[in-house]
């Protein structure tokens, strides 16, 4: 198959399943838009007026940037996970590289992203922090989530098939990720011996980032560097696994 098709196919199924999720919905793509910010608006409530453990004018933001990342990882991953399995009779029926299949659930979710981005940055402006010079890193650094993604699910896509428990796994870990991600807590709340945690954490290096460059206009050339290498070597790692095991798929689909 030539690169042009391939382009073309990758393209194809990112829309099928953009436009899946939407389907007989009434509000439509507007969903991917109010639930991080009812979330959003439930974290803050609790945290500023129940437990009262953070302030800040712009709370609300460092929560709704930690739930943006989040949702991506958490979506994109399960999503990607599965998508072997889901599209088995696509795979059957075309002969196409079942590599594209879990890239294009993860890239479909990335059209979700972007949408919440761009409420993010509205919502950044409108709290009155100005654009800055920083945020010319935002493209890298959303780059970088998305490798990451795509190499995990490339690497369980390929397991859910063999094993079907895997999927469990994921949707566990997504629970823990949560909470081991500073969605509704600061950075420096966290005590120092367990820093390095969250800098080689690709998901909290994410959220600190955005968190750095929309709210403070600085960048953490240290983060994004170990981002880099970490989502590089999960991408590379997750395909070379996936290579191995796609020639045995058709026994266990």
């Amino acid at each position: 198959m030539s690169k042009s098709n391939l382009r073309y196919l990758l393209l194809t199924l990112i829309l099928r399943d953009f436009k899946v999720r939407y389907r007989n919905m009434s509000l439509g793509i507007f969903w991917s838009l109010l639930n991080p910010i009812v979330m959003m608006a439930v974290l803050s409530f609790i945290f500023t007026r129940i437990y009262a453990s953070e302030s800040g004018r712009n709370y609300h933001l460092t929560v709704l940037t930690g739930l943006v990342a989040y949702s991506f990882f958490s979506l994109g991953w399960s999503s990607g996970t599965v998508s072997i399995l889901a599209n088995s009779s696509l795979i059957k029926r075309v002969p196409v590289p079942r590599e594209i299949v879990p890239l294009a659930t993860v890239l479909a979710n990335g059209l979700h992203f972007l949408i919440q981005v761009v409420l993010l940055l509205v919502l950044v402006l409108a709290a009155g922090i100005p654009i800055n010079g920083m945020w010319a890193w935002l493209p890298a650094v959303l780059v970088l989530e998305a490798v990451f993604i795509c190499g995990l699910s490339l690497a369980t896509s390929a397991l859910d098939v063999y094993f079907r428990d895997v999927r469990y796994i994921v949707e566990s870990t997504n629970l823990v990720m949560f909470w081991l991600v500073p969605i509704f807590y600061s950075f420096a709340s966290i005590p120092e011996q367990y820093h390095w945690v969250y800098q080689y954490n690709p998901v909290a290096a994410v959220v600190i980032l955005l968190r750095k460059i929309l709210l403070e206009g600085a960048i953490e050339l240290r983060t994004v560097l170990n981002l880099a290498a970490v989502s590089t070597f999960v991408f590379v790692a997750g395909l070379w696994l996936f290579r191995r095991m796609k020639p045995r798929f058709a026994d266990y689909m």
